[in-house]
């Protein structure tokens, strides 16, 4: 009988099942077999911290399948990922197995491997261990903390502060961070700062620019050139001075090149470079891991990519130098393999970098075999490996001195030439978009002497402001995680995520912009939860889970101290009032909802009643601007999302505002605003029909409440409307507003408008041409001989297909969608067409199936002769099937907490 190895996912078990050969079966366990049921008392510190499990139907499935294939074999592997949530997933498929007493006589034995390939595979199955223990009680310990902390914190946010999501470990340092950011960019004060620069020639007629350094033989500093006069005066010295070059230095700069990735490395620069998000990189780096398909042969591209180590293989680096030497020359091998050591905090070196599994394999030569992401993911990764053990870069670095003759008026200009590239020859760091460090250092500067006479050519004065601080990019927030030391490198993409879909932060040209919601959580938290959104004390609770990882410390010591000062300080927020809350809120937020008016004036003044306070309020959906002469006025105003501007629904009375009446009916058009934001609404309810209810229609992006007009709103109430008739089928096009924003559709054909496309206005060949793009991914072969109905070739998730109706059928391997025609899409269809799937997740036959099933039965009682009405028959219930039986549906809020545990 074969032994069993069990790992994460069906692609890396149906490649590591080609290395072992038959004397192995290689089964997935699709990530974590079971978890914390989203409810309360999951984890129990009164219990020493006692857990409770829960395996879902796809986890049940897997473990069974494992006990199946366990029946006469003699060893159990446990192959998962070489991490703490890897080393956690193996512990839990050998307890469920435990519990279903399918280990009987086998030996469970844990392997590791940093790379799937052949030779790896074999060398980690001839030495295995047994698991790890103290890495086991860590990821027990973290998945504690986070939990502990999402359901007792959460619920007092809903309590507290209405409209709010969650809040996690992890996840609202992260926060607090892009918050403070933002606030620290609106107190800035930005000062005005003037250059002066002028352009010479040397003896020879070559131009360069110099920067005025010295004035009347004094150092100038950042801001003495304060005001255009100032600037002025200074180019008045310089256009009435006679110059030449007063000294010239030369210096040799050695440039070495940076390490191999690591997780968070690899996003940074993949944000920078490639303009992917940390989550997609990840997604990416998976898949090149998990093994591509280089024909026929699927082999793992890159070693494991959630790692905070920056060693690589002896093996690796032998190789790497051997390539180097190869294409580009002994002289870019350095006498000695470079040794990095990591700068992050807490970091582990457990792990290799992420590095190329074979750097004989080069981007160019399997880039035909990957998309175009896995293409550019890859070339980044092996570029960085093979740079990070080439030589140094060595450059030129010129600073000239230029002076009047007085001596009192200098200006210098720098630059510099690369003598030898060495890594520069095949890679180097990219920056921010933000970054503006002056390319002064990269300009290449003419040959000239000291004392070299200089003709002078335009002088110019330029005004500057200081910036604020940048806004966080996804790799600097990551940068900035890693160095101060929260959260792990298998987390910082899930928490940036959980961030974006609780809607605390939005993503706008790379960077994080807090929303208010996110600006009003922080606060509270700060006010009332300081220590635990403080980044000192969640980076020392990481060094913490890092000594229980390495055996230097008891678990349920480190949870019962912090248990203990967590709940207290929860406790302490039982008797706290809303006025307090709103109270502390207000003061915090108050700089940024109620900015200082440029004329001087009040912030603050109501000018809808003349005489009230704006400030705070909290209400049944959030927080809102309100009126301290509520309810005598009901001034509301909904608080700012873009760009800290609002909504234009200020100051509806009663909460609506009447724009007219409707053309053709009469009925009034009035402006109001929802839970969601504002709409536009036609007539009123009838009282007498309380099932009727009046025509409404949001405000797209883009329509301000405060400008939209009678018509724009009698339009949107008219939604959708026909364009026109598309030119070459000739079937109608209609433009509305759906789910996800404008759209065009013809027939059952959808295509997405812009956000800068209006609705209301659009014309016809801008949807034919939205459609177009639709279409590409469609193409109709014909209609059905039997009912008429057309046959269809489309693009799908999983590769191309026919349907025709609810029928679908997949082409085949290697079939494309312009080889495919009627006639083989018919045979398809015939042979192995199946109901397309409801939104339900129930298919269309499963649906039908049940009125056949009672046809059945009325004709085999009718042939029988019965008349009696049969009994309904009870399903009978298995001890096992109870045991397995799905939980019941977690409460809301419950689920909420557990989706957001960091």
């Amino acid at each position: 009988m074969t032994d069993v190895v069990v790992v994460e996912s069906p692609a890396k078990a149906k490649t590591i099942n080609k290395y072992l050969g038959s004397g192995y079966t290689v089964l997935a366990s699709f990530g974590h077999v079971r978890d914390l049921p989203p409810k309360d008392g999951s984890v129990r510190p009164d219990e020493d911290f006692a857990m409770s499990w829960q395996s879902d139907e796809r986890g049940i499935k897997q473990v069974a399948a494992i006990a199946k294939a366990l029946k006469g074999a003699s060893t159990l592997y446990l192959a998962t990922d070489p991490d703490r949530e890897g080393e956690a997933i193996s512990w839990h498929v050998k307890a469920m197995l435990s519990e279903k007493n399918a280990l009987k006589g086998v030996e469970v034995r844990r392997v590791t491997f940093n790379e799937i390939t052949k030779s790896a595979i074999k060398t980690a199955m001839a030495h295995p261990r047994d698991l790890d223990m103290p890495l086991i009680e860590a990821y027990l310990a973290r998945r504690a903390l986070d939990y502990l902390v999402g359901f007792t914190l959460s619920p007092v946010l809903w309590r507290k502060l209405p409209g709010s999501k969650s809040a996690g470990r992890v996840q609202s340092v992260a926060l607090r961070l892009i918050c403070e950011r933002e606030a620290e960019i609106e107190v800035f004060k930005s000062r005005e700062y003037w250059t002066v620069g002028a352009t010479f020639m040397t003896p020879a007629g070559a131009p360069f620019t110099a920067k005025l350094t010295y004035l009347n033989g004094k150092k100038l500093d950042q801001f003495d050139l304060a005001t255009e006069a100032d600037a002025e005066a200074a180019r008045d010295a310089v256009l009435a001075g006679t110059f030449a070059v007063r000294s010239v230095e030369r210096k040799k700069v050695r440039r070495n090149p940076p390490p191999p990735f690591t997780t968070s490395t690899l996003q940074q620069e993949a944000s920078r470079k490639l303009g992917m998000g940390a989550q997609n990189t990840m997604r990416t780096a998976q898949q090149l891991y998990e093994g591509i398909d280089l024909g026929g042969d699927t082999v793992g591209l890159i070693t494991y990519m959630r790692t905070d180590g920056v060693t690589m293989a002896g093996e690796a680096i032998a190789d790497i130098r051997r390539h180097i030497g190869q294409d580009f020359g002994p002289g870019y091998v350095p006498p000695q393999p470079r040794v990095y050591t990591t700068k992050a905090k807490n970091a582990q070196e457990a792990h290799e970098a992420i590095r190329p599994t074979d750097v004989s394999r080069t981007p160019a030569s399997v880039s035909r075999h990957l998309s175009d992401e896995q293409r550019r993911l890859y070339e980044l990764v092996w570029k960085r490996a093979v740079a990070s053990q080439m030589q140094s870069a060595e450059l030129d670095q010129v600073a000239v001195d230029v002076a009047d003759v007085p001596g009192k008026t200098v200006l210098r200009a720098t630059g510099s030439i690369i003598a030898f590239d060495g890594f520069l020859k095949l890679y180097s760091e990219g920056r921010d978009e933000s970054d503006k460090a002056a390319d002064d250092d990269s300009r290449m500067l003419p040959p000239m002497n000291e004392r070299d006479p200089l003709g002078r050519g335009d002088v110019k004065a330029e005004q500057h402001f200081t910036q604020p601080p940048p806004r966080y990019s996804e790799a600097s927030l990551v940068k900035k995680m890693e160095e101060i030391g929260i959260g792990r490198p298998s987390t910082y993409a899930s928490v940036l995520t959980v961030l974006r879909d609780r809607n605390y932060v939005r993503l706008e040209s790379r960077r994080f912009i807090p929303e208010d919601r996110g600006r009003l959580v922080t606060a509270f938290l700060v006010s009332f939860f300081e220590r635990y959104v403080d980044t000192q004390f969640t980076a020392g609770l990481e060094e913490q889970l890092d000594d229980i990882s390495g055996g230097r410390v008891d678990w349920r010591a480190v949870m019962s101290a912090f248990w203990e000062a967590f709940s207290a300080a929860v406790a302490q927020t039982k008797d706290l009032t809303i006025t307090e809350v709103i109270d502390a809120l207000d003061r915090d937020l108050g700089p940024h909802f109620f900015p200082p008016n440029a004329d001087g004036t009040d912030p603050r003044h109501c000018t809808a009643c003349g005489t009230g306070r704006l400030g705070l309020k909290l209400g049944r959906y959030g927080a809102f601007i309100g009126c301290s002469n509520y309810p005598e006025c009901q001034y509301t105003r909904r608080l700012a999302i873009d760009s800290g501007e609002g909504d234009g629904g200020e100051g509806l009375k009663d909460g609506m505002r009447v724009l007219g009446q409707h053309p053709e009916t009469g009925e009034d058009i009035t402006l109001r605003r929802g839970p969601w934001g504002l709409y536009v609404q036609q007539g009123e309810p009838d009282p007498e029909d309380k099932k009727a209810k009046p025509k409404r229609a949001s405000l797209p992006r883009g329509l301000d409440g405060a400008t939209i007009t009678l018509d724009q709103a009698v339009g949107l109430l008219s939604l959708p409307r026909i364009i026109g008739i598309h030119p070459e089928f000739g079937e109608p096009i209609e433009a509305g507003l759906g789910r996800f924003g404008p759209y065009v559709k013809m027939g059952g054909i959808y295509g997405s408008l812009d956000k800068d496309d209006d609705v209301l206005s659009v014309g016809l060949n801008r949807a034919v041409d939205a459609l177009a793009k639709k279409m590409a991914s469609i193409r109709t072969l014909g209609v059905h001989p039997k009912d008429g109905e057309p046959v269809l070739v489309r693009k799908g998730r999983f590769g191309p297909y026919v349907q025709h109706g609810q029928v679908v059928a997949n082409l085949p391997r290697g079939e494309s969608m312009d080889d495919t025609t009627l006639d083989g899409a018919l045979t398809l269809l015939a042979e192995k067409g199946k109901p397309l799937k409801a939104k339900s997740g129930k298919t269309a036959a499963k649906k039908t199936a049940k009125p056949k099933a009672k046809a059945k039965a009325a004709a085999t009682k009718k042939a029988d002769g019965e008349t009696a009405k049969a009994k309904p028959v009870k399903k009978k219930t298995t001890p096992a099937a109870k045991k397995t039986a799905k939980p019941k549906t977690p409460r809301r809020s419950t689920a909420k907490a557990s989706a957001d545990a960091d």
